[in-house]
């Protein structure tokens, strides 16, 4: 079983850390877009061209699913990906948790980017499936790119910025960018701790992605090395950055022993 990963950077590691939990005996390919990031700047039609771009090269390592580990991709270049390379290729986009963030009414905040903070997909997916719960935008800028640098001064003033947006009485916060999943433990404690449950979407499109396959989890299933690295077309290693976070040393640690 071969599961490719597509992002602009190294939010994929999340996604993928989730993947090689249900299955690690998955082969998998990561292929991220360095050069050309950060992709929520760009219009939607340069979007969907770099995202074209990072999902080919993956293609070309013929997996049996591609994982669109990037909400910016996903809400302007998903159809277009799916267009091209299904049904040979099955494609899975990532969605923000809202709804099982709010499944239980309350106060529920979205951390995500200025770009997707009150854009209308966003206010869609809260119209569409917040229901009774209280929903706060929270706007994070910087915040991605810190996480794709490792820049911990960076990262420490983004994440307080949008702790102080964030209600007091918030009892759930979804993670709208998928970088900011491998910040999960830090955002838990700036947020307030255990009263207070985050919602991140890198589990539920990993176990899409085997859904999508006709595959079942295997967690227990011997473990591959083979992790083939993308960056921008290129045959690359994991990126130095990625070591910072502890789902890119567990992928880096595996990858190792090839």
């Amino acid at each position: 079983m071969k599961i490719a990963l597509m992002d602009s950077g190294i939010g994929l590691l999340a996604a993928a850390a989730a993947v090689r939990r249900l299955r690690p005996d998955a082969d998998l390919v990561l292929s991220s877009d360095p050069d050309g990031m950060p992709w929520g700047p760009r219009t939607p039609e340069d979007v969907t061209e770099h995202a074209l771009a990072v999902a080919r090269a993956a293609a070309a390592h013929r997996p049996d699913a591609l994982i669109v580990a990037c909400n910016t991709a996903s809400v302007h270049a998903l159809d277009t990906l799916r267009a091209e390379l299904e049904p040979g290729l099955p494609v899975i986009g990532t969605v923000p948790a809202i709804k099982p963030a709010a499944a239980d009414g309350g106060s529920v905040a979205i951390w995500a980017t200025p770009a997707t903070t009150g854009s209308a997909y966003q206010r869609g997916l809260i119209r569409d499936f917040a229901g009774s719960a209280t929903v706060t935008e929270v706007p994070c800028p910087g915040l991605a790119d810190a996480v794709q640098y490792a820049d911990e001064d960076r990262i420490d003033r983004a994440v307080a910025a949008a702790a102080a947006l964030t209600p007091p009485d918030v009892r759930a916060v979804v993670l709208g960018c998928t970088h900011y999943e491998l910040l999960a433990e830090r955002i838990h404690a700036a947020v307030g701790g255990p009263p207070v449950t985050l919602y991140g979407s890198a589990g539920a499109v990993a176990a899409q992605a085997l859904r999508r396959i006709g595959a079942e989890p295997a967690p227990s299933a011997e473990p591959s090395s083979a992790i083939a690295v993308i960056l921008s077309g290129r045959a690359a290693e994991l990126p130095r950055a990625a070591l910072a976070y502890p789902q890119g040393r567990g992928l880096a640690a595996v990858d190792s022993v090839r």
